[in-house]
């Protein structure tokens, strides 16, 4: 299984890194691969590992020939903190600790349960590093049906505990017309979430990304996976927040761009964010309570009070 490759990539990288600049000899890489998963380590299978890690997360395992030991320069590199590198490595890692200890841990450890998609990530970092068009069969949440599609892989998100893949897609591209509009035309961008896609197919078609293309620029003044649509704009919203709610908010912001305006100990602190506003941001709102007021503007307070309002109907009319 895919997951299970991944986990013997975040392995390797762990066990290699944990060795620092002395490295390892392939014979202790072996003895240590055959303890953790049971099987041989051959040179070939461990050379293709090694391959597929530079390719999906851009780590080089390179081998001393003085010494035919395998290391990572700088280690640290691996857990760059400014990079989606480390989320990656670090889910996987604590995947596999988990793991291990099911039987010690018993009744002791709890993990959140998330849709699935990683299946997919696999294939679709392949195909983004090879810059060939993808074939997916996805079918929406309100759809009955699946369709298939074909995606230019430019980027993939994570978004709550759920991956995303941003793309150009050749159908979407088609106007009535019939004219086809270039790849960097962003009408014709989607985003799919990845447990919704059902299969991952490689063409043979290449592609290249539209210039200067940067996937957190793409969602820089968005809230949550999505893309802004055609004409829309960000908007300054400013927010009141209780003294419990903005120690919070300074711990997981709510979006990248949040400010805090004022801060009073003991009392009422404001927050600005600049974001396109969406259903999601109206709900991220709401379910915040009494502990949050929208200030400005108006139209997105509105928004909030009025499926507050709507809420409160429902319940006060069972009474």
């Amino acid at each position: 299984m895919i997951s299970e490759l991944i986990s013997k990539y975040i392995w390797l990288i762990q066990t290699i890194s944990s060795s620092g600049q002395s490295g390892l000899s392939l014979e202790d890489i072996s003895n240590k691969y055959e303890r953790r998963f049971s099987v041989t380590y051959p040179r070939r299978t461990f050379n293709n590992h090694r391959e597929a890690i530079e390719a999906i997360f851009g780590i080089v395992i390179k081998c001393d020939r003085r010494t035919n030991k395998y290391s990572i320069n700088y280690p640290e590199d691996a857990m760059d903190e400014s990079s989606s590198t480390r989320w990656l490595i670090n889910t996987f890692a604590v995947k596999n600790v988990l793991d291990l200890g099911k039987e010690r841990l018993s009744g002791r450890v709890s993990v959140e349960e998330a849709p699935s998609g990683e299946k997919n990530l696999l294939p679709l970092m392949k195909a983004m590093e090879e810059m060939m068009e993808v074939e997916i069969e996805y079918q929406k949440y309100k759809s009955t049906s699946s369709e298939l599609l074909h995606v230019q892989p430019f980027a993939l998100k994570q978004d709550k505990q759920r991956w995303y893949l941003a793309g150009y897609c050749e159908e979407r591209a088609i106007s009535k017309e019939g004219n086809r509009s270039p790849n960097s035309d962003i009408r014709a961008w989607r985003v799919y979430s990845l447990d919704r896609i059902m299969s991952v197919k490689q063409t043979e078609v290449k592609f290249s990304l539209p210039g200067g293309f940067d996937v957190d620029d793409c969602f820089a003044q968005s809230y949550g996976p999505y893309l802004p649509n055609d004409g829309s704009k960000a908007v300054t919203i400013r927010f009141r927040a209780s003294d419990s709610e903005a120690k919070y908010l300074r711990d997981l912001p709510l979006h990248k761009s949040q400010k805090e305006e004022s801060r009073k100990k003991d009392s009422e602190h404001i927050f600005s964010i600049r974001v396109i506003p969406n259903t999601d941001l109206i709900m991220e709102f709401c379910k915040r309570g009494s502990r949050v007021e929208v200030l400005e503007p108006a139209e997105v307070r509105e928004k909030v009070a009025e499926e507050i309002k709507n809420a409160n109907e429902i319940y006060y009319k069972k009474r």
